[in-house]
């Protein structure tokens, strides 16, 4: 039988196609697969179960502050935000959280707060890529041709108030106030803003929505991430005090309790329990020291931070690998021993970090802090946090009520 030559073309086109696709898997597996996991231990696995996966060769940073609400999660972020290579993100899971779970609280069941895991750690690892098209799924309303100005607390994020990102008037070197920054810079363009990210060295992000380590190990593991996790930690009871003040409605029996000396007797002890619930799950995994976690989890106590922020950050940049910028090193300086006056604002972080480390104990009652220490006991011992005797202990500034701990990175 005789073949057309438009039949042997064909088959020559075909075959030219079928060796060009057989090259470009044989590059991808061979060049972007297995050697740069060799130092991480899971090379053999992943290349047998997932060959086509893109690789982080770049090695660009990916920070995650891993922290609950009144742990001092915005001061850290600042440490990140103030560094000129580092594109910051403040609370982007909010997004997710506003859009799945409207009426989320931190008193819900942690089946309830586990539902919106999975569409956080996706987001999250798009975040990390600099895709911020993937955030437009949870912003509402959603954005016109790629512009909002719905995105949560812009004004926290450095990069995206300043050029080219935000054109404010002004010298070129101009950092708005995060006031300032949503007033005068108009519509957020996430292509221009995703672009800032990709220009910059490395991406840290701020969340007190996910309660655990444990639920980060699918991102920790992803070969396409270079994941780093600071774990911010802080005194279950200064956490309870700050959050009466802040959050008064919420925890408005927390605040009738100390107003009247009883105890009411539909109190939500869950808003303690949490958190100390969690804290205790995630410090026990680090203390433990997982082999998915060597070189990927710090914990970081808020109560040293504040009171040797300097030295506890450069030994933060130390396990990141990252230099510490002069910006940061400037910004402490001018934001720990300030007039507590001019924080005012409940995200605020201009402070005297050190006096205010301790403010919670003149905060609460002693029957409070007892009724604390005994449902939190685990791990206040964890984290060494000492135990207050009476209220004449409690109320003595000259009694530490931190011990000296050595929580060194897990490398």
């Amino acid at each position: 039988m005789q073949c057309s030559w438009k039949a042997v073309l064909l088959l020559a086109l075909a075959s030219i196609a079928i060796q060009y696709t057989a090259i470009r898997t044989f590059t991808a597996k061979s060049f972007h697969t297995c050697p740069g996991l060799a130092e991480a231990g899971l090379a053999e696995r992943l290349c047998e179960e997932s060959p086509t996966f893109a690789y982080n060769l770049s090695r660009k940073t990916h920070i995650l502050i891993l922290a609950t609400t009144r742990s001092g999660s915005s001061f850290v972020g600042q440490l990140f935000n103030q560094h000129l290579d580092v594109f910051y993100l403040f609370e982007p899971l909010y997004h997710v959280q506003n859009t799945l779970i409207p009426r989320f609280t931190q008193g819900k069941s942690p089946a309830d707060r586990r539902v919106m895991l999975g569409a956080s750690r996706d987001l999250l690892r798009s975040l990390y890529d600099c895709d911020l098209y993937f955030l437009e799924n949870y912003i509402k309303p959603p954005p016109v041709n790629h512009t909002t100005d719905r995105i949560f607390r812009r004004g926290a994020s450095r990069v995206l108030c300043s050029r080219p990102v935000c054109d404010p008037p002004g010298p070129g070197d101009l950092v708005l106030e995060e006031g300032d920054c949503v007033r005068k810079c108009g519509l957020l363009n996430l292509t221009v803003a995703a672009e800032a990210c990709r220009e910059r060295s490395h991406v840290a992000i701020k969340t007190v929505r996910v309660p655990e380590v444990n639920d980060l190990r699918a991102l920790v593991e992803d070969p396409r991430l270079n994941l780093k996790v600071i774990q911010l930690v802080r005194d279950p009871r200064g956490i309870l005090a700050s959050r009466s003040e802040t959050f008064r409605d919420t925890y408005r029996l927390w605040r009738l309790w100390y107003g009247t000396g009883r105890k009411p007797y539909n109190l939500d002890v869950t808003q303690l329990t949490t958190v100390c619930e969690d804290f205790s799950n995630s410090v026990s995994t680090g203390l433990m020291r997982p082999p998915w976690l060597k070189g990927k989890y710090m914990l970081v106590r808020y109560e040293d931070l504040a009171r040797n922020p300097m030295k506890k950050t450069e030994e933060i940049y130390g396990f990141l690998g990252i230099p510490l910028d002069s910006h940061v090193a400037r910004w402490i300086q001018n934001n720990t021993r300030g007039d507590p006056t001019l924080g005012k604002h409940k995200y605020g972080t201009v402070r005297n970090s050190a006096a205010t480390a301790e403010k919670w104990r003149f905060r609460l009652s002693y029957d409070i802090v007892a009724f604390a220490q005994n449902a939190c006991q685990q791990v206040l011992a964890q984290l060494g946090y000492k135990i207050a005797a009476s209220e004449e202990e409690l109320k003595n500034p000259s009694v530490s009520l931190v011990e000296e701990r050595d929580f060194r990175p897990f490398s």
